[in-house]
């Protein structure tokens, strides 16, 4: 996970350290204006900085910026949440331009500079902005502010469900269908495809949110969805009682859209890998089963691999991917070099000299998908380095 966190004043900016403080384990840049450089305030005439200009050493990446506008472009699809230390109305106008599918926008916070309200602003359920300003709120001991109505009510909505078992939901339309369904007190009918890769971990997550749920055999889960689009009207009410029920259906596998049921499909999770010369499969192996591990899942919840085409013949690689059965992709430099601008990517000095470019794992990852997510930076094993990328 990576987060970006702006900041234009003295208190912002001692805000945003207690905000990276806050979020272990995760990727913060913080971006300060830069009117908060230490020299700024000298060359002003200010005989000590501002609160936080230049007396914090922050933890995390700083990087300072001129204008806010100019920094949208890249940072919204680069990190998975943009947290604003400013006026609503600024970051609004900020993200405006770049907003494009509940299903794919990060998460959008905002603060003012003083910690007192956090704001859900964008991407409540599958963004998980909602959930991340509940965390903040506890971290900072502010007011949480969040507006979505399924929220509020304390109804678990199926866009937030999907969210927390990495998965996506189709068709995009019925959310709103099926959200507006739970506050009228109507009840969702669960489905779990007993096909589904990994299903004995998608019904642990089921029960820890306390979701009933029915296990339906392939062929007849296809049966019953072929039913449910036949049903015959009769003065525009279905003809069979209780066939106006609404069914969210977890499935690996694609249907047709139906008004009256909404698909829950696992995102496609890929590994990015390098690897020392002559790395044994076994190695490669136990690499990805403990990279996987980091977030819960097995090794067969696996989509993809990718690497750098310098590793193109590596045979415990090829070897790895095949026990699998699962694809390989090999990037050229150029690839790699273009992802990693794309997406900011941190450079090592050492691959650089021995590969060409200075990130293989992420950026050979994020390459399979026009849009990713990183899941798990780069984690470096016996011989091996991982990072894991979830398709947005």
């Amino acid at each position: 996970m990576r987060y970006a966190v702006f900041a234009s004043t003295g208190n912002g900016q001692a805000l945003a350290e207690r905000i990276a403080a806050a979020c272990q384990g995760v990727r913060v840049t913080v971006y300060l204006q830069e009117k908060l450089l230490p020299e700024q305030g000298a060359a002003q005439g200010q005989t000590e900085p501002e609160q936080g200009n230049g007396a914090l050493a922050l933890s995390s990446e700083v990087r300072y910026y001129k204008r806010l506008s100019e920094e949208m472009a890249a940072a919204f699809s680069r990190y998975d949440a943009l947290i604003f230390i400013m006026a609503a109305g600024i970051a609004v106008r900020s993200v405006a331009p770049y907003v494009a599918s509940k299903l794919s926008d990060p998460a959008v916070l905002v603060l003012d500079d003083r910690g007192q309200n956090i704001i859900s602003l964008l991407s409540g359920h599958m963004g998980g902005a909602n959930e991340l300003t509940r965390f903040l709120a506890e971290k900072l001991c502010s007011n949480p502010v969040i507006t979505t109505a399924t929220d509020v009510n304390q109804m678990l909505a199926p866009d937030v469900l999907a969210g927390r078992l990495d998965m996506v939901p189709y068709p995009k339309e019925n959310l709103v269908v099926f959200n507006g369904a739970l506050l009228r007190g109507r009840k969702l009918i669960y489905w779990l495809d007993s096909s589904l890769k990994c299903r004995a971990e998608y019904e642990r997550r089921l029960r820890i949110n306390r979701v009933p749920y029915e296990v339906i055999d392939g062929s007849e889960l296809a049966v019953r969805l072929e039913s449910s689009r036949s049903i015959k009207m009769a003065d525009g009410k279905p003809e069979v009682a209780g066939q106006d029920e609404l069914y969210v259906v977890l499935s690996g596998r694609q249907y047709k859209a139906d008004s009256r049921v909404l698909y829950l499909a696992p995102r496609r999770l890929i590994a990015g890998i390098g690897c020392r010369r002559g790395t044994s499969a076994a190695l490669i192996l136990a690499a990805l089963q403990g990279a996987c591990g980091c977030l819960g899942w097995q090794i067969d919840r696996l989509d993809r691999l990718a690497s750098t085409v310098v590793k193109a013949d590596e045979q415990g690689l090829l070897a790895a991917a095949e026990g699998l059965q699962l694809p390989i992709d090999f990037f050229e430099n150029q690839s790699l070099e273009e992802a990693i601008e794309r997406y900011g990517l941190s450079e090592s000095e050492f691959v650089k000299k021995n590969i060409g470019v200075g990130n293989v794992c992420e950026a050979a990852a994020l390459c399979c998908t026009e849009r990713g997510r990183i899941a798990l930076p780069k984690n470096k094993y016996e011989k091996v380095t991982v990072a894991l990328i979830w398709e947005r």
